[in-house]
């Protein structure tokens, strides 16, 4: 029995006594109080642990030789999508007309609706080749007949066809990215590919050129996920008349 008695004295998890194990409704309001309480902390300590908080820095970018790239989604309600080229020139006079860069561009109809696909560079360079052909027969000849201008079959077809898409309300969006440099400069998403003779036989003038815009998103370098950029949602819209678009940005990149 001394050694039974010795081994029991060294239990660390005694009964509790009978006394002790009485329910009363002054502890179960304390059972109570206390489940509430450890479940609020419970409940504050994970959403604090889960919650994300954004710090915004600015620094000097060091990199050298990298490219910026410039995340473009636009639609021109009256622009078709055979006339409409970016340009980008930089502050080293930099002027790239065709951009290596993956650009899209989806024809619309009147009512806003895709209905075709087209890959802006390859388009761009054609346009760019057929301008300068033709820009070379038009100094040849303009000694002899300064007025006269004519067209070879592409550029007759090609005018054929934006015509006809401007009289069906076509318009065209533009997305997708570009590569620049990392220096002060510009892109403009215009007509300018066009020979200034074919864009005179589509449109009869600067003034029937409608540039309405959309800019459903602009924003230059990385993806980040919840940043709004200025020029997000904006909308231009001309009635009647033509006009240029001039957008300003300044800030660092990111």
């Amino acid at each position: 029995m001394g050694l039974k008695q010795t081994i029991r004295s060294l239990d660390a998890f005694p009964r509790t006594e009978e006394h002790l194990l009485q329910k009363t409704q002054s502890g179960a309001l304390v059972s109570v109080v206390g489940l509430v309480i450890m479940a609020t902390l419970f409940i504050h300590e994970l959403t604090y642990y889960l919650t994300t908080y954004t710090v915004h820095e600015m620094s000097v970018d060091l990199k050298r030789g990298e490219t910026l790239p410039i995340h473009i989604n636009m639609t021109f309600p009256s622009l078709p999508c055979d006339v409409a080229s970016i340009d980008a020139i930089d502050l080293s006079g930099k002027h790239e007309v065709d951009l290596d860069t993956n650009i899209w561009k989806l024809r619309l109809n009147s009512h806003g609706h895709i209905i075709g696909t087209k890959y802006l560079s390859d388009l761009v360079e054609k346009q760019h080749t057929t301008r300068n052909h033709d820009d070379k027969e038009h100094h040849d000849g303009s000694a002899k007949k300064p007025h006269k201008f004519s067209f070879d079959k592409d550029a007759e077809n090609m005018i054929n066809k934006v015509k006809k898409a401007l009289e069906n309300g076509e318009g065209c969006r533009v997305y997708g990215v570009l590569d620049v440099q990392r220096v002060a400069g510009n892109f403009h998403i215009s007509v300018h590919a066009l020979n200034i003779y074919v864009a005179q036989m589509i449109f009869g003038g600067a003034k029937h050129v409608n540039v309405s815009h959309m800019i459903h998103d602009l924003s230059f370098g990385p993806k980040y996920p919840g940043l709004h950029n200025p020029l997000d949602d904006t909308v231009r819209i001309l009635h009647d008349t033509s006009g240029t678009f001039k957008y300003y940005i300044k800030g660092a990149c990111r």
